[in-house]
């Protein structure tokens, strides 16, 4: 079957499209012709095209009469080009929607079709998983996880080796490790300030054990502390403490640029999240590297190391697709097992489908690791359900922390204020 792909270069001519679709498509926006059904499914992954083909072949062969169209859009675009197209005729019929507090505002529009009773093997999936594919307000499910996501620091083998240097399992040893890495001239951590989204996710890689990770998401929510409290304050300091294993002007970097500091080799650690594992796969495909969760600093709440995680992106059915028993013979398909091998096999993602092997020894040791310490990415899971949202306050923060604008007291205070204009504990 050919597929019509979206590649970056198409955005524009697409979102003119996508703008037009408010006046009905000349055949009406039904893509059925005789027992032919045609799925258009969009996704912000334009990375994985050629993978998302593969694996649709596979879906196509086992049901005949059902093609589907993938398109992927860039990422930064994405959230507005969907919100287009779901308001008018020519949308997806299967969309890839955002998990948690960025999926509500589609779910309020009335743009997407509940799904519970309807899609088999959602009871399987892990409650904090299927959470991000959940409404707030009605607690109904509307979408498949995809993926989850968890958060380490990944390591460079050769230059640990060179080294001698060994996988930091006390405070200690991490501190000596990036101690002896600066005295090499080597960076120790590629970490790209520029976008500040990535710094809420560094701020759990290191601190996530310090303030306490689920008991502390589980004191917030019932509203008995906040992000002013000394255990949060000091996980925050750790970022300022660690500052001298970054390249100078840390803010000047950019994300790219972090990734390729790591993947040539010009630093030895990189702090960031599973979804790194297939792009640096694609990047450097000789790099030896592994990852470890950061261990227990000072005063630890937490007894042991642990890894913070998300459900990452869910397929969802377009309320007003024409072709919605074709869409859930899809979303079926996507919640059995096999998807979710090809799940981990083409797409280097930890599946949100339970009984999933790894054959990526990265991908395999990083989930062993999540496995044994677990810990919720809070400021995503928890704090994007509203107005400013709790991960861009805390990035600015850090950057003007990284700036010497602001200390860990002063970034904690501005976070509990931001998400005090929405959030209110118990509820």
């Amino acid at each position: 079957m050919r597929r019509r792909i979206l590649t970056i270069a198409a955005i524009a001519a697409v979102t003119a499209l996508a703008l037009s679709a408010c006046a009905p498509s000349s055949s009406g926006g039904d893509t059925t012709t005789s027992d032919e059904t045609t799925l258009k499914v969009w996704s912000w992954r334009t990375e994985d095209i050629e993978a998302y083909n593969r694996i649709f072949d596979i879906f196509e062969e086992q049901n005949p009469g059902i093609t589907v169209e993938f398109e992927a859009f860039q990422n930064t675009e994405y959230n507005q080009i969907l919100t287009t197209g779901l308001a008018g005729s020519d949308g997806p019929d299967v969309p890839m929607v955002r998990a948690y507090g960025q999926l509500q505002p589609n779910i309020e529009a009335g743009q997407l079709e509940p799904i519970d009773g309807k899609v088999d093997g959602l009871d399987a999936i892990a409650p904090s998983v299927i959470a991000g594919a959940q409404g707030k307000a009605d607690g109904k499910t509307y979408a498949v996880p995809l993926a989850t996501q968890t958060l380490q620091m990944f390591y460079n083998k050769a230059i640990f080796k060179e080294q001698g240097l060994s996988v930091p399992t006390t405070w200690d040893e991490f501190i000596s490790v990036n101690d002896k890495l600066n005295a090499a001239d080597i960076t120790p951590m590629a970490l790209g300030a520029k976008d500040d989204w990535m710094l809420p996710i560094f701020a759990d890689i290191v601190g996530s054990a310090r303030y306490g990770g689920s008991e502390f998401e589980a004191k917030m929510l019932a509203g008995t502390t906040d992000f002013n409290d000394p255990d949060y304050v000091a996980s925050l300091q750790i970022i300022s403490d660690l500052e001298k294993y970054m390249t100078p002007d840390v803010v000047g970097v950019s994300y790219t640029d972090s990734q390729i500091q790591f993947t040539s080799g010009q630093a030895a650690q990189f702090p960031g999240g599973s979804f790194e594992i297939g792009t640096f796969r694609t990047q450097a495909p000789d790099l030896d590297f592994g990852s470890y969760q950061v261990p227990l600093p000072p005063q630890a709440v937490s007894d042991t190391p642990v890894s913070p995680g998300f459900s990452d992106g869910n397929f969802a059915i377009n309320s007003a697709s024409t072709n919605k028993d074709a869409a859930f013979t899809l979303l079926n398909w996507l919640a059995t097992a096999e998807f979710g091998q090809l799940v981990a096999d083409e797409l280097n993602q930890f599946s949100a489908i339970p009984g999933v092997t790894y054959g990526d020894a990265v991908m395999q040791e990083a989930w062993t690791n999540y496995e044994a310490g677990q810990a919720p990415y809070l400021l995503l899971v928890d704090f994007r359900y509203g107005e400013p949202l709790g991960t861009a306050v805390l990035g600015t923060q850090v950057q003007r922390m990284f700036l010497g604008d602001t200390d860990a007291a002063g970034a904690a205070a501005t976070l509990q204020e931001g998400i005090s204009q929405w959030f209110t504990p118990g509820e």
